[in-house]
């Protein structure tokens, strides 16, 4: 009886990431559908990956979220804990465009001193997706 119940676990934990990757892909497809709305070129993932890297002036996404997007993360001033942005280990990720826009303004801000362009946001998107 042991087995079935682990099964069923398994099967419900499956089930609740395929859902939550279909509510991300459909909040990033409208992201990226507005991006290109304001005549960006063609998202690309490897230049997602080399944004996420990229350090601008000592800052880069990896210095709260780390190089993987995958593990957990730690806010570099506070040291608060940072749930994986990767929609493969959380779902509830790349769900909500609101969210998503707050959290760009913000981080961009605060990384770059400035704000990402829709050509950086989407590369991100589309990058972060994959993980």
């Amino acid at each position: 009886m042991r087995k079935r119940s682990q099964v069923a676990v398994l099967v419900l934990a499956l089930g609740a990431t395929a859902a939550g990757s279909a509510v991300a892909s459909e909040a990033v497809q409208l992201l990226l559908q507005q991006y290109r709305q304001q005549g960006v070129g063609a998202f690309d993932a490897d230049a997602g990956a080399e944004f996420w890297q990229k350090a601008f002036d000592g800052r880069s996404c990896t210095s709260c979220h780390t190089a993987d997007p995958r593990v957990l993360g730690r806010h570099r001033q506070t040291g608060k804990p940072i749930e994986p942005m990767a929609p493969s280990v959380n779902p509830r990720r790349l769900t909500e465009v609101r969210q998503m826009n707050k959290w760009f303004y913000r981080n961009c801000n605060w990384t770059l001193g400035r704000e990402c362009t829709a050509q950086e946001k989407g590369n991100l998107l589309i990058w972060l997706q994959e993980r």
